[in-house]
């Protein structure tokens, strides 16, 4: 026991004590509150108003289309109508960006004629572009819109949606529907899951579904992250041929045993650091958010699942570290170990891609294989848990067959790692390292 704890205590302090721990500890959590601040920047920057001319050749659509623009808007922001005696103009403010609409009159001209001087106007960037509706436009729903940017999908998919319900709201006005009517036909409707079980209800927002997800993602990059640390290091060791020297005093179990708690041991403080980090940064914005008058509520999840939110991570991460450990075992250089490494991400992404259909049918029989599977168990059983939680055995079960696993997936690798340890030059078939575990 205290040799295990003496190699347990080399990785660890080795690992903390480096440079690259400090500064990716320090780093992480200053890049991930970019991916908050940089968007918030990027958002708040003001464009220039897009002044688009509106050629409505039906004589009922212009009013609707400034509504129309007008209710997007005061979702986020607010609408400032601005008359003047030529044009018809509706400037609109809001978080997502600015409009100007002006009416053409289609009365005294040609078609022809009014493309020509607004293609003038938009060449001489008086306008951004312009719309014509066409006579039939209410029975066709058929509109050009000319724009000297047509990358702004942004811009064009709001004007086509407003079009949309200006259509709309102008139909069943020529169908002699009261305006009552037409404010509760356009009414939008709410709906709220409600889980069923336990004997009560309780509504769900989503918030135990997104925690899976997240436990889930830095599963994937505690994996990746450590599961490559863990790799280096059985590698580094076999080539600087030190295994020989800590062989002759540290049984091989015992060794691979201290670098794996070792590696989690440090995967430990440095999640929990970033964790402690991402908690106050939420914390800070929850103050910024309750300043400015916006409420928020702490997610409803019981207890429970964050036990079997870490209980699940723990197997997922020594059933891959174990893994690794076999990988380095087994190559002569870390090239090899990476090429070697491939099929272990690619069954950890496989997991994810379960997300799908377990969260569709939790109680299927795909689903309950794929929950006892170790390998797909800690992504799949999570996602069963905050779906619809299976019966307390099933997870008694998933858990006992995957620490098994654990378990015997040690026992194995060590008896592989005892004899790939000591063996250079080539690397080994998957043939010889199975005749190695059948060694005593």
């Amino acid at each position: 026991m205290m040799k295990l704890w003496t190699v347990i205590k080399r990785e660890y302090m080795q690992r903390v004590r480096a440079k690259m721990f400090i500064v990716s500890t320090i780093l992480l959590p200053l890049v991930m509150s970019l991916f908050g601040i940089v968007p918030a920047i990027i958002l708040s920057i003001k464009t220039p108003p897009l002044r688009v001319a509106v050629v409505d050749q039906t004589g009922k659509m212009f009013a609707h289309l400034k509504q129309a623009l007008s209710n997007v808007e005061t979702d986020q922001g607010t609408t400032t109508p601005v008359q003047n005696d030529n044009t018809s103009q509706l400037r609109s403010f809001g978080s997502r960006g600015e409009f100007v609409l002006q009416e053409i009159s289609a009365t005294n001209q040609s078609a022809e004629q009014i493309r020509t001087t607004l293609d003038q106007r938009l060449n001489a960037r008086e306008l951004d572009g312009y719309i014509i509706l066409p006579p039939d436009f209410l029975n066709n729903g058929k509109a050009e819109f000319f724009t000297r940017n047509a990358g702004d999908l942004v811009s064009q998919g709001r004007l086509m949606s407003a079009l949309n319900r200006s259509a709309r709201q102008q139909r069943l006005i020529d169908a002699n529907v009261d305006t009552t009517t037409r404010q509760n036909l356009f009414k939008p409707v709410d709906l709220q899951a409600v889980r069923i079980g336990a004997g009560r209800q309780e509504r769900d927002s989503g918030e135990s579904f997104a925690l899976v997800f997240g436990v889930g993602l830095v599963m994937y990059i505690a994996i990746l992250m450590y599961g490559q640390i863990i790799l280096g290091a059985v590698i580094e060791e076999k080539e600087t041929r030190i295994a020989e020297i800590l062989f002759s005093s540290v049984k091989p179990f015992t060794l691979m045993m201290g670098k794996l708690v070792g590696v989690s041991l440090v995967a430990l403080t440095q999640f929990a650091i970033w964790g402690l980090a991402f908690s106050a940064f939420a914390l800070y914005g929850a103050s910024v958010l309750a300043a400015s008058g916006v409420r928020g509520s702490i997610p409803s999840i019981p207890f429970t699942h964050y036990i079997f939110f870490g209980l699940f991570f723990l197997l997922g991460y020594f059933i891959y570290g174990t893994i690794y450990a076999l990988v380095g075992s087994m190559v002569t250089t870390a090239q090899e170990g990476g090429q070697l490494a491939v099929p272990i991400i690619l069954i950890l992404v496989v997991s994810f891609y379960l997300f799908y259909p377990v969260s569709r049918s939790p109680d299927s029989t795909f689903s309950f294989w794929v929950s006892m599977i170790p390998f797909t168990a800690p992504v799949s059983m999570l996602v069963r848990i905050v779906t619809q939680t299976p019966p307390f055995w099933q997870i008694a079960l998933s858990l006992l067959i995957g620490f098994s696993s654990v378990l015997a997936i040690m026992w194995v690798t060590a008896r592989i790692y005892r004899v790939g340890m000591l063996m250079y030059g080539k690397r080994a078939s998957i043939p010889e390292a199975l005749r190695w575990a059948r060694q005593t």
